[in-house]
């Protein structure tokens, strides 16, 4: 898999208009020292004509830009100037096209944010609104997420409990109506609060391979059990007590049910995260703060999703399968994470590979039994007879997850994926 970092790029900030990503360039020509040691600004007008802002070519309008070099750069982002409502806004924006604190220094700032509040105060401005004034209804609709959260569970669990009381045809028509429900109830609870994708649409396919993930975890084990042995003779009939291919149904339960936790989890990283944007005076430091808050939100969440697996696994009497739940359940919560701060290019890919591998797994089995193939179901033999069937998606999903770790602690440490939005909760 190639370079996850080069995979991505946060949503543009508002209001920041078109940019050149080779930010390096133009700084370098907006501020350079000049032979006294001062800095002074170059034009990039057309051939022929003066640079914006900054006076005729010869002259005493010239010295006045270069004695102002922050005038040229503000000049450049003048909507994203216009539009932010508070500092960090235009801070973020920066940050986000690869302005670093070295680069403020040619501005003769300490930091990033130092170079942002002196941009901010120059815009200006018909009165003092240096804040969005917080609408009268975020506490309702804070709790219309938290609560739209619990949707999914609450519909796996009807749909469970219709499947043990029913039996033939009723029991196939519930699983199919119950498996709708479920898909409807998360689609409506990620499409709100601060699961929901802010910036960007997820990839598409992208959910398409999620639900191929959740539908192994439910399928996946008893169908390779029963390939290794020489199977399946028959359709799965529904049942997790036998068969000819058996289900597991606590790991879904447990994972919809962890909808609410993530969603609250995600919350708490955004909320604290920004937080410490507030109170950071350096991209290092921010960067240094969020770190471990990212790690702790991710542990968190594991945590939570291990007690409802327990749950589940005692409530319905099946075996927990922690180890393909909870590494499932982290690379999900990490992709939609990404996803929710607009990274949507680097989970799609992870998913889409992860769902390779097993489905993978699967076909080298059945194709071992072809004359002089047989080969080829050695390593997921090998892995079943001695971990068991859980330990194909276990592993995958497992180097999957740890893969989006890596990669959001180099994204969504950054100041740019915490830009204040309209739709943030």
């Amino acid at each position: 898999m190639s370079d996850l970092g080069e995979l991505d790029r946060p949503g543009t900030p508002a209001g920041a208009g078109a940019w050149d990503t080779r930010s390096e360039e133009w700084l370098s020509g907006a501020a350079c020292l000049s032979d006294d040691g001062q800095p002074h600004a170059r034009g990039e007008a057309e051939p022929g004509k003066p640079a914006p802002d900054a006076g005729p070519v010869h002259g005493p309008g010239r010295r006045a830009a270069a004695a102002d070099p922050v005038k040229t750069l503000m000049h450049r982002h003048r909507e994203l100037c216009e539009r932010a409502v508070d500092p960090l806004e235009i801070a973020a924006g920066l940050e986000a096209h690869g302005v670093t604190d070295r680069t403020a220094s040619r501005f003769r700032h300490r930091d990033v944010f130092s170079l942002a509040e002196e941009m901010y105060a120059r815009v200006p401005r018909d009165g003092e609104t240096t804040h969005r004034p917080s609408p009268p209804t975020a506490l309702r609709l804070r709790a219309d997420w938290a609560l739209l959260t619990l949707l999914p569970g609450a519909l796996c669990a009807a749909t469970l409990a219709g499947l043990r009381l029913t039996q033939g045809q009723p029991r196939l028509i519930t699983a199919a109506v119950g498996v709708l429900a479920v898909t409807l109830g998360i689609r409506v609870a990620l499409s709100r609060g601060p699961l929901a994708p802010k910036d960007r649409t997820p990839e598409p396919g992208s959910g398409l391979w999620t639900w191929w993930l959740v539908a192994y975890a439910v399928l996946g084990d008893g169908l390779l059990r029963a390939a290794v042995a020489g199977g399946p003779d028959a359709l799965p009939i529904g049942t997790t007590d036998g068969g000819p291919w058996p289900l597991t149904t606590a790991p879904v339960l447990a994972l919809t049910l962890a909808c609410a936790p993530a969603a609250w989890s995600a919350h708490l990283f955004a909320a604290r995260a920004r937080r410490k944007l507030t109170a950071s005076r350096g991209l290092n430091e921010f960067t240094s703060s969020v770190r471990p808050l990212l790690c702790g939100t991710f542990a968190l969440f594991l945590c939570l999703l291990t007690a409802l697996l327990a749950l589940t696994g005692a409530a319905l009497d099946e075996p927990a399968a922690y180890a393909q739940t909870v590494t499932l359940g982290a690379l999900l919560f990490l992709a939609r994470l990404l996803t929710a701060h607009g990274f949507t290019h680097a989970p799609a890919v992870v998913l889409i590979a992860t769902a390779t591998v097993e489905g993978a797994a699967l076909a080298t089995v059945f194709a071992g039994r072809l004359p002089g193939c047989g080969f080829l179901a050695t390593p997921v033999d090998t892995l079943v007879e001695t971990w068991g069937p859980g330990s194909v998606p276990a592993l995958a999903c497992g180097a999957a997850a740890l893969t989006l770790l890596l990669h959001a602690n180099r994204r969504l440490t950054r100041a740019s994926a915490h830009a204040r939005s309209d739709g943030s909760s």
